[in-house]
């Protein structure tokens, strides 16, 4: 099995009657495959209108661009025998930022002659030995064409391109196991039943989510649902009073949101409402900050629109002030947008320290606060995109002093896996969706890059089938 990645573009090479266009319809579909035949009978009399062939490899090029563009794996059905056109072909996929393979169809020239005469209409004998002769040629200057890889004929798999390597890094998983610890982010509650159904599925779910392993969950602290996920007159809780609920029916897993905008409360109340949750939750809080992006809810809720360096400076005093009110007596705070006489906060958090994590990976301000006040960074991407945040995190924490180490590194995304016999979402889309193995290898290959707690959203926020079938994924960085 050929796994490639979903989109890229495939280049067929040999000779007519080898089979080309009867594997890519087999394996890729028919609308995936652009042949050059087809387009000849769009501008000329007939699929074999030789006087037809420049426009029709003119309207090839374009069409793959355009499916390219697209996000769209894209076929190109033709000998393939010319060098400059699959240059140009390596050169399209280069600027659409995809993969390009070439698939070489080197089949015996007994057998290519005895198809053509079997065609209804023949290719002319003279260009078929012609395209026979050059076909050693072709393939021997296609490891020097810049494709990406080359391969014979066979069974061909998409895959999301996070999951293209997944299953080296699972058998690392396996083989020299890292740990990695889970938390579920339920950030949709568009359920049947409306608002009355809302307490006892969240129930469900939560109970659900521990059973399975997860170390922690997770909400959104918005007003509205956001448009990236739904509707805003969708039902969203508020975010804190839920967590108080979610304390009372979990009796392990960490409860916090991602992330709470600073600019949504006072910071000295918020430290009121997150102890509370804290000493009701049994020492379980998490304080999720971040500078706050969603405009509409701020325009609805009567908030105002502040400036992104009035919302980082609310998030610097937030981040300075929350540990004073959590701590030891009550002393003064004066900070740029908020200032105390006395932080007084009762009652304490059953926790020391309650952790507080930053959301966002911004490298100059958000980060550099990370380092200077936060005990946890939540960031977003592929593993190298994080292991680069991390390298910028490394560098603010040398220049003051600290250790790294000392940051719990967070990472959230979907996911979703796969039923038994469930084909995987491809061609421009999203692209969670993937087998338990692929799971694990891709969440390897996030505990390599740094990340310490991985949180996921599941399908419409995980029903609880959802959540079960996440399970062995969790189970196998569960190293203790």
């Amino acid at each position: 099995m050929v796994r490639l990645a979903d989109p890229c573009l495939v280049v067929l090479v040999g000779a007519s009657g080898a089979g080309k266009s009867t594997w890519a319809i087999e394996q890729f579909g028919r609308w995936r495959v652009v042949a050059t035949d087809d387009l000849r009978a769009v501008v000329g009399l007939a699929e074999h209108d030789q006087r037809a062939s420049k426009d029709a490899f003119d309207l090839q090029e374009r069409i793959a661009d355009a499916r390219l563009r697209r996000g769209f794996t894209t076929v190109l059905d033709s000998t393939g025998l010319e060098r400059a056109r699959r240059r140009r072909w390596v050169d399209l996929a280069r600027r659409r930022g995809v993969p390009v393979h070439a698939v070489v169809f080197d089949v015996d020239a007994k057998v290519v002659r005895a198809r053509n005469r079997d065609r209804q209409r023949s290719v002319p004998a003279d260009v078929l030995r012609a395209q026979l002769r050059s076909l050693p040629a072709a393939v021997g200057s296609l490891t020097d064409e810049g494709f990406d890889a080359i391969w014979s004929p066979g069974d061909v798999e998409l895959v999301p391109p996070r999951f293209l390597d997944a299953p080296t890094a699972a058998i690392r998983q396996r083989e020299m196991p890292m740990p990695l610890s889970f938390g579920l982010q339920i950030g949709r509650f568009a359920w049947p039943g409306g608002a009355a159904e809302l307490a006892p599925r969240l129930a469900e779910l939560a109970r659900a989510a521990e059973d399975a392993g997860f170390d922690s969950i997770w909400l959104m602290d918005h007003l509205l649902q956001i448009p990236q996920i739904g509707r805003e007159w969708e039902d969203l809780p508020e975010s804190w009073t839920t967590l108080g609920y979610l304390a009372a029916v979990t009796r392990t897993a960490r409860l916090g949101t991602l992330v709470t905008n600073v600019g949504l409360r006072n910071p000295a109340h918020l430290a009121k409402i997150v102890a509370t949750l804290d000493a009701l939750s049994g020492g379980r809080a998490w304080c999720g900050l971040g500078a706050g992006w969603f405009e509409r809810e701020h325009e609805l809720y009567g908030y105002g629109a502040d400036h992104l360096d009035t919302r980082f400076a609310r998030l610097e005093d937030a981040l300075r002030l929350l540990p004073l009110l959590w701590g030891k007596g009550s002393p003064p705070f004066e900070g740029r947008t908020i200032s105390t006489p006395a932080a007084t906060c009762y009652p304490r958090p059953l926790q020391e320290r309650i952790p507080i994590l930053v959301g966002g990976g911004g490298e100059e301000r958000t980060l550099r606060l990370v380092a200077e006040h936060a005990d946890g960074t939540n960031l977003f991407g592929e593993p190298a995109d994080v292991a680069a945040k991390l390298a910028v995190l490394a560098r603010h924490c040398d220049a003051i002093g600290r250790d790294p180490a000392s940051i719990t590194v967070t990472h959230f995304g979907e996911a979703a896996v796969l039923s038994a016999g469930a084909e995987r979402a491809v061609d421009g889309s999203e692209g969670h969706a993937a087998t338990v193995e692929e799971h694990v290898g891709r969440f390897r290959a996030f505990a390599e890059a740094g990340v310490t707690h991985a949180i996921v959203a599941l399908p419409a926020d995980g029903t609880p089938a959802a959540v079960r079938a996440f399970a062995p994924v969790v189970r196998a960085f569960a190293t203790s």
